[in-house]
């Protein structure tokens, strides 16, 4: 994806309106284009709590990917391919009732045909509640 780091972000954030990531009010708030990071924060809401009044671990799975998918999007050729999800391992470290938490999305390896990301995610004292790794298919359109 080419552009200004306010251009990338502004795209993003208006990609797709009926999605998993604007029902759970994902809002991506930073792009660091030199070093492949990409952020992104999520309220944390009773709507997704899990019954026992705290984060469900879909919520935290489901910001992962996205941050993971979102990033290798962001840096493929979007004319000629598709970054798709093959695999995530999320560890819930740490619970969370309320508030916000923010995603950080990295490259682990970005190769040609895979890549794969780390993807952390803490409150806001910076206290990570989840640690997610992600592999992304690299496929032609």
């Amino acid at each position: 994806m080419q552009g200004t780091k306010e251009e990338i972000l502004a795209f993003i954030n208006r990609w797709g309106e009926e999605t998993f990531a604007k029902t759970l009010d994902i809002h991506f708030t930073d792009i660091d284009l030199e070093n492949e990071i990409l952020t992104a924060t999520m309220p944390v809401l009773p709507r997704i709590h899990q019954p026992f009044g705290i984060m469900h671990g879909g919520a935290s799975c489901v910001l992962a990917e996205t941050m993971g998918s979102s990033l290798s999007n962001i840096f493929i050729d979007g004319e000629k391919y598709y970054g798709v999800g093959t695999n995530i391992n999320s560890n819930h470290l740490k619970s969370k009732k309320d508030g916000i938490v923010t995603a950080v999305a990295r490259f682990i390896r970005k190769g040609k045909t895979m890549h794969v990301s780390e993807i952390e995610i803490r409150d806001e004292k910076g206290q990570l509640i989840n640690h997610t790794t992600m592999t992304n298919a690299i496929i032609h359109k």
